[in-house]
């Protein structure tokens, strides 16, 4: 990731900017992105889809930032997870102007995670991604 897209929502724009990324992607389509860990496997395929479909990063960054917004209020909603402004050394760390800090203080990168998941396929899943930071990975079958 070259840097932080100065466009970006903050923050506090990153739940409307959800759930209208949401909105727009389910008109047309009965995708089951309920906010549930479940749907994440549905985020996985999405993000596949755009790999396998030959689709250049540049021209599906919206895309993959939507996912990103839609993974990380997954976060906030299922893992009691809130939404932070990066400071400049984290905005240089992950690429990224937002995440998601978690209960225990750790801060996460899920619109990161999202072009991981692109770039590099099956080993990044998403849906492996939040077992395993709320600790589940072990207890739950794939």
């Amino acid at each position: 990731m070259e840097g932080a897209d100065e466009r970006a929502p903050g923050a506090r724009q990153m739940r409307p900017y959800a759930a209208d990324f949401v909105t727009r992607t389910t008109a047309r389509s009965r995708l089951p992105l309920d906010y549930s860990v479940a749907s994440l496997r549905v985020v996985d395929a999405l993000v596949d889809g755009l790999r396998k479909g030959g689709a250049d990063r540049e021209r599906v960054r919206g895309t993959l930032f939507g996912l990103g917004a839609y993974v990380g209020e997954v976060l906030v909603r299922r893992a009691g997870g809130v939404w932070v402004d990066f400071d400049e050394d984290q905005r240089a760390y992950f690429g990224q102007s937002v995440g998601v800090r978690m209960p225990d203080g750790r801060v996460w990168n899920p619109v990161g995670k999202v072009h991981n998941r692109f770039e590099a396929g099956r080993q990044e899943s998403l849906q492996t991604f939040y077992l395993v930071l709320h600790g589940r990975a072990g207890r739950t079958a794939a």
